[in-house]
């Protein structure tokens, strides 16, 4: 029904469900993601600048520029993704959305959820931010939602809880 078109011909965004305003994750999430980067790939390229000084010639550039690059692209591209994860609760369901090349639109329908988890590792904590991992019947529609604020992720956790528990009631 989403793919059908509108009143003017024209197709409607099926990863932007008309009425419905998406809630952001915060940007402390940014900060989290580019020190994971910074780790990942800082260590080795550590590494080939140290062989490059130990072992000289002109080949080590190839692979230390390609690092490099590879490090300033996930600069640009992590705040961009971060930017494109969002929420939206409905009156049966909740809406995660994610992506920008790949857009992902997960629907969780409470009566579905049979707990929610609420994460945050030390880098977490450190930016303020915190996970909500929803659990549901099927293991393969498990959803969450990372980088919101510790109260919010609290917050969401016992109405999630609580919406879920009144639709398996009603079973």
């Amino acid at each position: 029904m989403s793919d059908m078109p509108d009143r003017r011909g024209a197709m409607r965004d099926p990863f932007a469900p008309e009425g419905l305003i998406f809630t952001p994750v915060s940007a402390g999430l940014i900060k989290v993601r580019l020190i994971s980067v910074a780790v990942w790939l800082g260590l080795p390229l550590v590494v080939l600048i140290v062989l490059a000084v130990l072992f000289p010639g002109w080949w080590w550039s190839i692979p230390i520029g390609v690092l490099v690059l590879l490090v300033a692209w996930l600069g640009w591209l992590v705040p961009r993704q971060v930017r494109s994860v969002g929420y939206a609760e409905r009156e049966e369901d909740l809406l995660i959305r994610k992506g920008i090349l790949f857009r992902q639109l997960t629907v969780v329908p409470y009566g579905r959820m049979q707990y929610v988890d609420v994460q945050a590792g030390p880098l977490d904590r450190w930016a303020n931010v915190a996970k909500v991992q929803l659990h549901t019947a099927s293991a393969q529609t498990d959803a969450s939602i990372p980088g919101l604020p510790p109260e919010e992720a609290s917050r969401l956790r016992d109405r999630l809880s609580e919406r879920g528990e009144s639709r398996l009631a009603g079973l």
